[in-house]
This record gives structure tokens, sequence and C-alpha cells, in this order.
């Protein structure tokens, strides 16, 4: 129920985004051709920034002194032994067996022998991580990214990575963990110790881009076609040259 809610929320803010989008189009933003609602992006993007250096910096900068970096690293190693997990079913569906095999033997190593992740044994005996969800597996199967988007709190996406992050959220096993106080601060913390790795790229961040809005934007735009690119020459951009708008080929 939770997460229904959760959905729903997420649902009605992407909504209301979109049509503020629309309306802000007249302002002249938006000329982006997968930026239509970029004066609603943008918006929103100043509010997680604000949220960010307000609440999230802070306490995450408190984390990063205080916690001691094993303790740190064992965080990041649970919570992305979980993301194998998943990472696992969504290369099967992109029928990519070499990473499908390597990424699940490094999920049973180190669940068996790492204590349910808490120890990162794969890596250390060469297994690599192969990062897949599922909206890198619509959109490796042609389902066109849509418009980019700005989501409250979550930051940059498009509507196909807002449904596959819905599913994600769904599918994957941390949603099953009980009772629900764990598994709410267990969230908070995966949150704020991303948060922490990531400490310093914001100072990088505001010195080398003219427009940071901008900047991560096409950046995530990038990332997320490499991400949905076949093997062979067709690949998700080409899929949605071939469709009937092709804005949106991402």
């Amino acid at each position: 129920m939770a997460g229904w809610r959760m959905a729903q929320c997420l649902g009605l803010g992407v909504m209301a985004s979109l049509s503020v989008g629309c309306a802000s189009s007249q302002t002249g933003w938006g000329t982006h051709p997968q930026d239509p609602f970029e004066g609603a992006n943008r918006s929103i993007s100043a509010f997680n920034d604000q949220l960010d250096s307000r609440l999230l910096k802070p306490v995450a900068t408190s984390y990063k002194q205080s916690v001691p970096d094993i303790a740190q690293t064992g965080v990041r190693n649970v919570f992305g032994n979980l993301s194998d997990i998943w990472s696992t079913f969504n290369l099967a569906m992109q029928l990519k067996p070499m990473d499908t095999a390597e990424t699940g033997l490094r999920a049973a190593v180190n669940t068996v022998f790492g204590v349910y992740g808490l120890i990162d044994w794969g890596t250390r005996i060469g297994l690599q991580r192969h990062n897949a969800d599922f909206g890198q597996t619509l959109g490796y199967w042609g389902v066109p990214s849509g418009p980019y988007i700005v989501l409250p709190v979550l930051g940059p996406s498009n509507v196909r990575d807002t449904a596959g992050w819905l599913v994600d959220r769904e599918g994957g096993l941390w949603g099953d963990v009980t009772p629900d106080a764990l598994r709410y601060s267990g969230t908070v913390l995966n949150v704020v110790d991303k948060r922490a790795s990531f400490l310093g790229l914001d100072r990088q961040l505001d010195q080398v881009a003219l427009d940071k809005y901008t900047f991560i934007r096409d950046a995530y735009i990038q990332r997320r076609r490499a991400a949905t690119q076949r093997d062979n020459p067709k690949n998700d951009g080409d899929d949605d040259q071939n469709s009937k708008d092709q804005r949106y080929d991402q």
C-alpha cells in the first residue's frame, strides 16, 4: 500500500509538472526538442537544489565525517548487492547472457559469502557490476523515452524512466523488507550515503558548467541513450527515428 501511495503521489506530481510546463512554454523555455517543459523543469530543479543545500547536503556531510569508513562501505555494499539482484533480472530481459551470468554470480557470491552483500567479494575476485533498471529494459525493447522531466526530490528523469522507476520500487527486494520502520530508515540511510559519495562534485559542476540545468539535462539524456543501446547497429534511437514522433529519440 505504501508503494501504491507513493506511485499516486508521484503520478500527480508528474501531471502537475507537465501542466505547469505547458503554461510556461510561452515564456521562451522548451526550445530543446526533448525538453518541452523546461520552464517547469527548471523550477523543480531549483526546488531540489534548495532542498539539497539546506537538508540533504548538511546531513550527508555530517554522515561522511562521523560514520566510520568501514560502516559506510558496508551500507554501500548491501544496497549495491540488492541492486545487482534486480539488475540480473533486467539484464536477462534484455537478452544479455554474459552480463546476466556475471552479475548473477556476483550477487550470489556476495549474498552467500559476503553476509548478504556486506562484504563485496565479487569485486575482489574480478566480477564486474553491470547496472540495469526497468526503464533501461523498456528502452532496450524500443519504448521511446518521452519528454525529459525533473521530478521533485528524485531529480532528472523522463516519462519512460519514471514508469520504470515505479516498477523498480515494486520489483526490488528492499520493498519487501519488514518492519516498515526498518525499510524506511534504511532507505533514508541509502539516500544519505549516496549523497555523501558525491560531496565535492557539486562545486566542480558549478565551475565547469555555464548552465547547470542544461549540463545535467544533456548528460542525463546522453547517458540514458547509451544505456538503452543494443549491441547491434539498430538501437533505441533508430527505433525512435522510425516512429511518428522523432523528438524523443533517447
